[in-house]
């Protein structure tokens, strides 16, 4: 039992690895493998117990970023709490292996474990998920095909067909794996694409962080100053001929921290700023809701008309922008002492409409959601925005996570993707995730590039949540068969019998 803790150590960091900034997808298959290998013939209590050390492994390693530039606290706590959902997992292989193709079910399992702990409790944290590894690789394209939670089956599906030759040897199963493969690639020589229907020319502010450029806090106004600047140089460029005229400016969350609509420099200078461009700007802004909540928004900011079109961010982080449970439980200590009011969550699915544009907008960690950009990309969406805050997170490896899953969202739904970030790292990126263009980190930016506007859906986006529920439901009906037969399988074995002694002569 102690060597196989020990291998899943490393299997877990093998996952870990496959993912951003070491990004060696190919370890991917390998680290999904172990995990089917090292709980293979155990009893459910020790498979479980091997799931659980990996997925401290795996999470605590992945998310490792979030100890410096959150608090060890919250690391340990987040990471805790997501490493128990492969512990869970780790309960259900021996019920799952009782069932012919058990590849099959331990993957839909494995993607219904990751959609739970994706989304619970409160609003969970999707970091982690297997499709996230796959930018840059030849299983990218697929999930156009099959969206985020397909991707991940298949490429879990991957890993335990591995694990089924490695153990079998045989044909059959050498031939399932190879069969395998190819299905996951077959989308990057025929790649799905959504014809374009109009263009539209956005300029991306980047407006940066002053101070020590991972606190946003540190001068807020300093921080829309810096976007107001940057939209008025582009205006002068704009005049000069230097620059295309855009059809909007895309600014990215938290370009102000203060209330807009209550702080009168604040407004005054984003007024200047859309009067000097003379298009619309949509702004990033906390805006008050009340004397004990705020909304974090993105705000259609039109030269004639003023404040217009907002959505809101669906998924607040909890202990970072909220308190659950306030009414029960309000800390007042370290850093949690510093949320005074919870950010309420929004609903809208209805896509921005900006000079004409219909656009998808999230804001920073809504990106990684199934729930965000999908329905506004079958509600008309042309073009998807990202608007993100990562100062918090500038010094460490969340950056290059955050973007490869934005590049993905842009292939899953075969749209071009504008991200905009305060310090980093923003971007133009096509509907293949190919990076059209960036800025550096810790610098004030302008990218002004056309884009291309598409209506049509991708498979992934016609599907939508019916993956999620076919996994989830196949999930559940195989542990219910995996257990009739675990109990059969224990019930047939029966009691271990000792033999009689033979009759002895001595006396």
């Amino acid at each position: 039992m102690l060597q196989r803790s020990f291998l899943a150590v490393l299997g877990g960091v093998l996952l870990t690895a496959s993912f951003e900034p070491i990004a060696f997808a190919w370890l991917l298959p390998f680290g999904v493998a172990s995990f089917a290998l090292l709980t293979s013939g155990l009893s459910v209590r020790r498979s479980g117990v091997v799931g659980l050390v990996f997925g401290v492994a795996f999470y605590f390693s992945h998310i490792e970023w979030m100890r410096a530039s959150i608090g060890p606290d919250a690391w340990l706590a987040l990471s805790t709490v997501e490493a128990l959902f492969y512990g869970l997992l780790g309960l259900a292989v021996p019920l799952l292996r009782r069932l012919p193709w058990w590849p099959v079910w331990l993957a839909a399992a494995w993607t219904t474990m990751e959609t739970a702990r994706s989304g619970w409790p409160f609003s969970g944290m999707p970091w982690g998920r297997l499709s996230f590894a796959a930018i840059d690789t030849p299983a990218a394209p697929a999930v156009a095909y099959v969206g985020m939670t397909g991707l991940s089956f298949l490429l879990a599906l991957l890993g335990f067909l591995l694990a089924r030759a490695v153990e079998d040897r045989s044909l059959p199963a050498v031939g399932a794996l190879v069969a395998m493969c190819a299905l996951v690639v077959v989308p990057a020589v025929f790649p799905w694409t959504v014809p374009e229907t109009g263009k539209a020319t956005v300029a991306v502010v980047q407006g940066n962080v002053p101070g020590p450029g991972n606190d946003i806090l540190w001068d807020p106004r300093g921080v829309t100053q810096n976007h107001v600047d940057a939209t008025v140089e582009l205006a002068a460029d704009v005049a000069a001929g230097n620059e295309p005229m855009p059809d909007f400016v895309l600014w990215p969350e938290n370009s102000t921290a203060v209330d807009p609509f209550d702080d009168l420099p604040v407004s005054t200078g984003i007024q200047q700023a859309v009067q000097a461009i003379g298009v619309p700007v949509v702004v990033g802004g906390i805006v008050d809701d009340g004397p004990d909540h705020v909304l974090n928004q993105g705000i259609v900011w039109d030269p004639e008309a003023g404040a217009g079109d907002r959505y809101t961010k669906h998924h607040p982080v909890p202990y970072g922008e909220y308190i659950p449970f306030r009414d029960i439980w309000d800390p007042k200590f370290g850093q949690l002492a510093l949320i005074s009011r919870d950010m309420k969550s929004g609903t809208r699915t209805e896509p921005l409409r900006v000079a004409g544009v219909r656009v998808a907008d999230a804001i920073c960690f809504d990106v990684a959601y199934d729930d965000v950009m999908p329905p506004q990309v079958r509600d008309g969406a042309e073009l998807l925005a990202v608007q993100t805050s990562n100062a918090s997170f500038i010094f460490t490896h969340q950056i290059e996570q955050q973007f490869a899953i934005t590049r993905l969202r842009a292939i899953e739904a075969g749209r071009w993707l504008t991200v905009a970030s305060t310090n980093g790292r923003s971007g133009v990126i096509a509907p293949d995730g190919t990076v059209v263009a960036t800025a550096p980190k810790l610098r004030t930016a302008v990218m002004v590039e056309e884009v291309g506007l598409a209506s049509g859906l991708t498979p992934a986006m016609w599907l939508g949540p019916w993956p999620t529920r076919l996994f989830t439901g196949s999930t559940l009906a195989a542990l219910v068969c995996g257990a009739i037969a675990y109990r059969r399988g224990r019930e047939f074995a029966g009691p271990v019998e000792v033999p009689a002694k033979e009759p002895s002569d001595a006396c």
